[in-house]
């Protein structure tokens, strides 16, 4: 047989390979390329297919499917590429991530597979780098005070992201109990040189917070308007599905906002959606997609009293352009297990 006929060796990486080929520091430009590429239609991203069962089947959990091509005109030699994820809320109690699952990599030449990848880590990576994006591009430049909401598996990622891109002098962390924030913090404190602090209520933690980001799994609001200064720049991350949502009806009507896609805004994000059914909000309420900040194609934050409200839904485009930077890391380093299929 041809040797150039054969298969090649696809590329397998767990989650401690990934987060050590990519801090998230370091992923927060694969998205803002990603973005911009969306923004000039170098991508094509359908919406996601999601797979509930019922559960009188005993289904814990759901499945996600998140397929993107990434077209040569985006950077490298184009791919395709899909997450095939599940969502499992209980996992929480369990010490374990709710996101698990796998991204594929496949050639955009012969649609060979190149790479299998953890996908849970992949996740917390991308979604991170894309609030920080969001963040360096939205907040405002003397922003310090950061109140995160939510202290689970993507709490760390989230901290990562946001120090990178603003000078942080002082973090509250809540959470469902003060004692899961103060674990949170006990854990985080020796990586950081600012103070963090557990808050006994998320009204504690936003009251006076330039910056706030929200990462629970929770469907009904647990961010009020009322709370939130002038100013100050809202990342609401946790919620990606129409069940979902983690600010109320006020704060989404009073914010600028801002999303990673209008498409998927409109389909499937609990927080718009809540929003406008109540008549509050529509379509045009969607001031501009993160890929429009990149490429300037609109200002982002009018004025320094303004809040700005980013809605981050996640989607495909933004696994596979980290495998893609990863699928290329590894190759250099010489990282990771290589298999014939």
């Amino acid at each position: 047989m041809d040797a150039s006929a054969e298969s090649p060796s696809v590329l397998l990486l767990d989650a401690a390979q990934v987060a050590a080929l990519m801090p998230v520091a370091d992923a927060i430009p694969v998205m803002s390329d990603m973005f911009a590429a969306l923004a000039r239609e170098q991508i094509h991203l359908p919406l996601r297919q999601i797979i509930r069962p019922p559960q009188a089947l005993g289904a814990k959990g759901l499945l996600g499917m998140m397929p993107a091509f990434l077209g040569s005109a985006a950077g490298g030699a184009g791919v395709y590429g899909a997450k095939v994820g599940t969502f499992f809320p209980g996992n929480s109690a369990l010490g374990k991530d709710p996101h698990q699952g796998c991204v594929l990599l496949m050639s955009a030449e012969t649609g060979e597979l190149l790479a299998v990848m953890n996908a849970a880590e992949i996740t917390g990576i991308r979604t991170a780098a894309v609030t920080g994006l969001a963040t360096r591009l939205l907040a405002r430049h003397d922003a310090s005070r950061l109140a995160l909401v939510g202290a689970g598996h993507q709490a760390h990622w989230q901290l990562a992201a946001l120090s990178a891109v603003r000078p942080l002098q002082h973090v509250r962390v809540a959470s469902r109990s003060l004692a899961t924030a103060q674990a949170f913090v006990d854990k985080e404190q020796p990586n950081y040189a600012f103070p963090l602090e557990a808050a006994e209520s998320v009204e504690a933690a936003v009251r006076d917070a330039d910056i706030v980001v929200t990462v629970t799994n929770s469907t009904d609001p647990v961010l009020r308007a009322q709370w939130i200064a002038p100013g100050t720049h809202v990342n609401l991350v946790g919620s990606s599905t129409p069940r979902h949502r983690e600010a109320d009806t006020m704060l989404m009507a009073r914010a600028q906002l801002f999303v990673d896609r209008r498409e998927s805004t409109l389909n499937e994000s609990g927080d718009y959606l809540a929003a406008a059914a109540e008549g509050r909000i529509g379509p045009d309420d969607l001031v501009a997609e993160l890929g429009e900040l990149v490429i300037r194609a609109h200002p982002g934050r009018t004025d320094a009293d303004t809040v700005t409200l980013f809605k981050s839904l996640g989607m495909g485009a933004q696994d596979v352009a980290l495998a893609a930077a990863l699928h290329q890391r590894a190759q250099t380093a010489g990282s990771g297990v290589r298999a014939k299929l």
